[in-house]
């Protein structure tokens, strides 16, 4: 299985990694390719330079990482203390290789709910035993001074309340009270 290797070089402190690029770019591309290379590609950062080569195996990178051409090369970089890094895959940003676990929704939709709360409903005793008994409903209408007998529509207070009330409204002038 094919895979990418990274090489990646820092700027140093009186030497931009740029430099190293264009001193060494035809060197390592040359030995990339006569070694079984199957594509690579060079990167200007703002902190260096990255080159990623795509060998077919294992046996390809090793036998590129022991020519002398490649060993001057590294051992050229500007910051020969800080300044490189040799890894599997592809550098930079550019991302692993396993995407990752997704994380919750930032905002409102990570926050945890709360419990439901049990419906608290208050229970009148008296209206539920009214609404059973209708000598009740008969006792307590007789003590509000109705007669329990005759259930009448309330009056409105205005002429002609068996009438719609859009032409109660219409017909009913105020303004001479």
């Amino acid at each position: 299985m094919a895979e990418w290797w990274s090489i990646e070089v820092f700027s140093g402190d009186k030497l931009p990694a740029s430099g190293w690029r264009y001193a060494y770019e035809d060197e390592l591309t040359e030995a990339a390719i006569t070694n079984g290379a199957l594509y690579y590609e060079w990167h200007d950062t703002e902190y260096g330079v990255i080159v990623e080569i795509l060998f077919p195996g294992e046996a390809e990178w090793e036998s590129f990482r022991n020519l002398p051409a490649v060993r001057a090369a590294l051992d050229g970089v500007p910051d020969p203390v800080n300044g490189l890094l040799i890894y599997r895959g592809r550098g930079g940003a550019a991302g692993g290789t396993k995407p990752r676990k997704p994380k919750p929704a930032p905002g409102a939709a990570a926050l945890e709910l709360e419990e439901p709360k049990e419906e608290r409903r208050v229970r009148l005793k008296r209206p539920r035993l009214l609404r059973y008994r209708a000598e009740q409903v008969d006792e307590l209408l007789r003590e509000l001074g109705a007669d329990p007998g005759r259930i009448d529509e309330p009056d409105r207070g205005v002429p002609g309340h068996d009438e719609p009330v859009s032409r109660d409204i219409a017909a009913f002038d105020r303004s001479g009270d």
